[in-house]
């Protein structure tokens, strides 16, 4: 397997101008998340997802620490650039995927890892600039690529199957109309190409019956097309075993969710790693292969933005936040986690 192309990073240099991160940021649950990481003056941390810098922000200000994040799109590194030369060498923001952390941080940190924080899915900024074709709210390219490279949303339109794309749609938006909506998009590409979201929004929503109550009828479908495009689930997967990997024992773990494929998977995984295996006898003896609890929730309970900030920022209703704390127990080897998934699956057969 290649690897990841050395980390490209912009650090801070001296400065007494401070700001709450980018313009058109606003980072959801964001009083929770710090009281989660309960950041300390001399730790370090890690902003996994970078976005609009509110996380590093925040932490940087609570804190006298100092803070690593983490960017696959290119231009909000390059405006991230700005925020890292306000924070005196405290803020190094680097070019890459947060599955890839371990490799990423290994050439600028040796210090032990406090605290890492993930905010899932798509920045604010990426939301509200039309030219990268994640919201169907503006005409723009059907694109949708975080890291501006690889298949676009357009190209994955055009070439899947219309089965194919049913599952798509059905899988990772969740939609029940998936096979109707696919069979439309079928329809209408043999006609002309679909090159822009509202082309493809309006194609959506004429697919659905228009009784449905519920949210704009093309919000599932560009979801789906966005994780596939971007992988962000085996991404999401890669990124929370890196960070058993990294933090230190005692470290916290907080994770910000946007929809039930992303926080059922953080829960499933926080759930495994924290249970401990039944207690051995004599009459029932440990069953091998069962790796010690390498988490410890910190509540068991999902946290959700107030009705104060959902009124601020509507975008924080579907904001839900687990966050655990790593033990003493190494990483689990991916031979337990194998296991450990092969034993809920039988337990749902």
């Amino acid at each position: 397997m290649s690897q990841p192309a050395p980390p490209r990073t912009a650090t801070a240099s001296p400065s007494n101008n401070e700001t709450a991160g980018l313009p058109g940021h606003v980072p959801v649950v964001l009083g929770p998340v710090l009281t989660a990481l309960a950041p300390r003056d001399g730790a370090i941390y890690v902003d996994g997802t970078f976005g609009g810098g509110g996380y590093s922000e925040a932490l940087l200000a609570a804190a006298d620490c100092r803070v690593f994040a983490i960017d696959r799109d290119p231009e909000v590194v390059r405006h991230g650039r700005d925020l890292a030369e306000r924070h005196s060498g405290r803020l190094t923001i680097i070019e890459g995927r947060f599955g890839d952390m371990a490799h990423l941080l290994a050439p600028v940190n040796t210090d032990p890892i406090a605290g890492i924080a993930f905010d899932l899915g798509v920045s604010s900024i990426q939301l509200d600039t039309p030219e990268r074709g994640f919201s169907f709210r503006f005409d723009g390219p059907l694109d949708m690529r975080m890291s501006r490279c690889g298949q676009s949303a357009a190209d994955l339109v055009a070439t899947l199957s219309e089965s194919e794309l049913a599952e798509l749609i059905r899988a990772f938006g969740e939609e029940r109309f998936a096979r109707r909506i696919a069979r439309a998009i079928a329809a209408e590409r043999q006609r002309r190409d679909i090159r822009r979201t509202t082309e493809l929004a309006n194609i959506v929503r004429a697919a659905i019956p228009r009784s449905e109550p519920r949210q704009d009828s093309a919000t599932r479908t560009f979801q789906a097309l966005r994780i596939a495009v971007n992988d962000e689930l085996g991404e999401l997967d890669r990124g929370l075993a890196a960070a058993e990997q990294l933090l230190a024992p005692g470290g916290r773990l907080a994770v910000v969710s946007f929809h039930s494929l992303e926080d059922r998977r953080v829960k499933e995984f926080l759930h495994r790693r924290s249970v401990a295996a039944p207690a051995a006898s004599r009459h029932r003896p440990a069953r091998p292969g069962i790796a010690p609890p390498s988490f410890r929730l910190l509540s068991r309970r999902v946290a959700r933005a107030s009705a104060a900030e959902i009124a601020r920022n509507p975008r924080a209703r579907a904001a839900r936040l687990r966050a655990a704390e790593r033990t003493t127990s190494p990483p689990w080897p991916s031979n337990s986690e194998r296991a450990d998934r092969g034993r809920q699956r039988g337990r749902q057969i």
